[in-house]
């Protein structure tokens, strides 16, 4: 199946037609083909094997403020005009105002894949667990438990609205988690790795699946020896690619335009402020091929694009999907972004980062006398409306006279988003990019995240050391 047959070009018209046909502004079709397929080893155990499949159409009514929304799983052109006329009905309209501009030519954009996952055997997969699972123990033999988790995914969609939007994507995705325990006097203690593309299965020939596994299983064998961390506040480095969630957290919810509307961010109505050190220039990015947030069309039918949100320390803009744009008299920035057909479009990060630097990483350390090095971050949680944030380490390293020294236990770091940002006073040249999933109002979407290695020169640190 491709996505141009998902529904016929003159069913689109006719349901959009529909949609408005008791008054509207605007009508949306989304349609959604995907296949997920998924495998699971837990102490060299095959767990699981399994395919999983979701097919259906979201249809959005707006009338002023007020949108009407309805899901259907029946794609024949009778269930997607039974569904227009429920969410036109939600609508709450009164009488036609608003007739359909005629949907253009369809914008096609094909899978970027190489090896389609359809394709793969259940043997190839059975093959990564294995290889990981061998690798990881490999590491030491205090390592007592190996998880894996191998998945992939085909998602096809086609949007087209009242505005004339045409357009389909086929996306995939292909993942690889390794989780290890290790054992000592201290307890247990883990480690995690992931390997996360917007590419086929021909990323697990390209990336080295034992040398992730060991390094997961490595993790967990240093944290045996890690000792308290020191409380206090303290200066702060991230490793590349560690920190980006951080920033995801801490900064890029904040500059979401749902957020900007409602006054509900302290980064609100502060365009052209100077809201970082100089050196910080924050990115969103969906066209970044091959990263976990890529994407070719958003899920309202625009182009991805590239949107560099603070530059040099100023801010320069925000993010947009297609209802806060409206709102605010603008085109969307490419932001709307659903995690399927049966949920309405929010305004959500891709891939979102900053810039590289010029510092040397090494030196970055070695200029630090003493302070906290975070080689991963775990989860965390912010307040948008005060950037006020919490998150936890969960590989940590004390700093001693420019050397990294002793592992540190799980801590927790306490701070302020534009605080942060404007700490910020050396960033490196090894720019590295982490794959996430971000939740929002319900809603989970693939992101990435990312950054060079840099310092904070101050951050509390929630320890455990006396």
């Amino acid at each position: 199946m491709t996505t141009t047959t998902l529904v016929d070009r003159d069913a689109v018209d006719r349901v959009l037609h529909e949609a408005l046909a008791r008054g509207g502004e605007f009508a949306e079709l989304f349609c959604e083909d995907k296949t997920s397929s998924f495998a699971s080893m837990d102490q060299q155990r095959v767990e699981e094997i399994g395919s999983s499949h979701e097919r259906g159409a979201g249809i959005r009514v707006v009338v002023g403020e007020t949108t009407g929304f309805a899901h259907t799983a029946d794609l024949t052109e009778r269930g997607l005009l039974d569904a227009a006329r429920t969410a036109s009905s939600i609508a709450k309209a009164g009488q036609p105002t608003t007739s359909p501009t005629a949907v253009g030519d369809l914008a096609t954009h094909d899978v970027r894949a190489t090896v389609i996952p359809d394709e793969v055997p259940k043997s190839r997969r059975v093959e990564l667990l294995k290889a990981a699972d061998d690798a990881a123990r490999a590491a030491g033999s205090s390592v007592t438990q190996v998880m894996v988790g191998v998945g992939d995914s085909r998602r096809r969609i086609l949007v087209a609205n009242s505005d004339g939007t045409f357009a389909s994507d086929d996306l995939v995705r292909s993942r690889l988690n390794v989780m290890c325990v290790a054992s000592g006097d201290t307890g247990m203690q883990i480690g995690f790795e992931p390997i996360a593309k917007t590419a086929g299965f021909e990323v697990f020939d390209a990336e080295d699946v034992p040398a992730v596994a060991t390094k997961a299983a490595r993790q967990a064998l240093t944290k045996l020896q890690a000792r308290p961390a020191p409380t206090g506040e303290l200066p702060v480095v991230l490793a590349g690619g560690s920190g980006g969630v951080l920033f995801h957290e801490a900064c890029g919810h904040g500059l979401e335009a749902d957020a900007i509307l409602k006054e509900a961010s302290v980064y609100a109505g502060r365009v052209g402020e100077l809201v970082a050190s100089p050196l910080v220039t924050l990115v969103d990015d969906g066209t970044m091929d091959l990263e976990w947030g890529a994407l070719a069309i958003d899920d309202e039918g625009r182009p991805a694009a590239r949107n560099v949100l603070i530059e040099n320390g100023v801010l320069t803009e925000y993010m947009w999907d297609w209802l806060q744009a409206r709102k605010d008299g603008r085109r969307s920035s490419g932001n709307g972004r659903r995690e399927s057909y049966q949920c309405l479009p929010l305004v959500r990060m891709t891939n979102t980062f900053l810039l590289a630097g010029t510092e040397d990483p090494d030196e970055i350390v070695a200029q630090t006398p003493y302070g906290i090095y975070v080689a991963k971050l775990s989860g965390g949680q912010v307040n948008t409306a005060t950037g006020d944030f919490t998150f936890g380490t969960s590989e940590a390293y004390l700093i001693e006279n420019g050397k990294l020294t002793a592992p540190l236990r799980d801590c927790q770091l306490i701070g302020n988003g534009p605080e942060v940002l404007s700490r910020v006073d050396a960033i490196g040249t090894d720019f590295a990019m982490m794959p996430g999933t971000c939740g929002k109002d319900g809603q989970s979407v693939p992101v990435g995240c990312g950054q060079a290695t840099m310092r904070v020169t101050g951050m509390t640190v929630g320890g455990t050391a006396a």
